[in-house]
């Protein structure tokens, strides 16, 4: 917050910078490249919102109905793996399965897909990066969802099936109301993580041929502030950032209090 309001150089210090009020921010809302990172940051959380968050609980309650418990502990070991796999090596692997002559691309080659480094065309930036996101984290992000479908009382499903209750109406009744405090939870945090689309995934995906639709906050922040040493100005846009990061987290939380009676606090 000190340095997003003064002109700051290591020499000088945090408190010895000159002072230069809110003139970083208002650089930032005249740039050029403002409305393009604003853009671009709102398209890919929402998408990655809507795609992203509701697999981990479809796929917990896929696992959660497996009967063999060893086959389920292979699908969760699985779909566990590629998060403890570094990002630049995910990324790696991404660059070569879309490339000119990657597994992907040729896959698609057979049913009319022309054959073209994916990552080079902007309209496929942002699946390639949903799609990705969600192998890499559907897995782990599933755990919480386990844990909560775990601790429902088995008597529930047992007077259900009594009542007459097949699969799905257990689900709707039971299943899902008991969910329904944790989804809440995970809705609100992953809310407030929107806009800190991460930079390094980014970063190793996008090229000059996909800045138009790649280049987020995040991205520019990293750009101004170690690239072309201007702190003050990347703490200013970082700082904007984590404003609009809590709005978001207060809105969906006060929305859930509304809706449901309850929310994060």
């Amino acid at each position: 917050m000190i340095i997003s309001v003064k002109n700051y150089t290591p020499s000088r210090g945090f408190w010895n910078s000159p002072w230069v009020g809110l003139q970083h921010f208002r650089d930032f809302f005249q740039d050029y490249y403002f409305f393009r990172v604003l853009r671009n940051t709102i398209r890919i959380s929402i998408l990655s919102l809507v795609f992203t968050f509701p697999m981990p609980i479809i796929l917990a309650l896929l696992i959660n109905e497996l009967k063999n418990k060893y086959y389920a502990r292979i699908i969760q070991t699985i779909t566990y793996l590629p998060h403890f796999i570094s990002i630049v090596i995910i990324a790696g692997i991404v660059v070569q399965l879309t490339s000119r002559t990657g597994g992907i691309t040729q896959f698609l080659n057979l049913f009319g897909f022309p054959r073209v480094t994916m990552l080079n065309e902007p309209a496929m930036f942002v699946p390639i990066y949903i799609i990705s996101g969600i192998w890499q984290t559907v897995g782990w992000s599933s755990i919480i969802y386990l844990s909560a479908l775990a601790a429902i009382d088995q008597e529930l499903y047992e007077a259900a099936m009594i009542d007459g209750a097949g699969k799905f109406r257990q689900l709707i009744s039971i299943t899902i109301p008991c969910l329904s405090e944790t989804v809440v939870i995970m809705f609100i945090l992953q809310v407030g993580r929107m806009f800190n689309v991460g930079y390094e995934k980014i970063m190793l995906l996008y090229n000059p041929l996909t800045y138009e639709v790649a280049d987020v906050i995040s991205t520019y922040v990293y750009r101004k502030g170690l690239i072309e040493f201007n702190w003050s100005y990347s703490a200013a846009v970082g700082f904007f950032n984590s404003v609009i990061c809590f709005v978001l987290v207060v809105i969906t939380n006060k929305m859930s209090h509304k809706l449901r009676g309850s929310g994060l606090w």
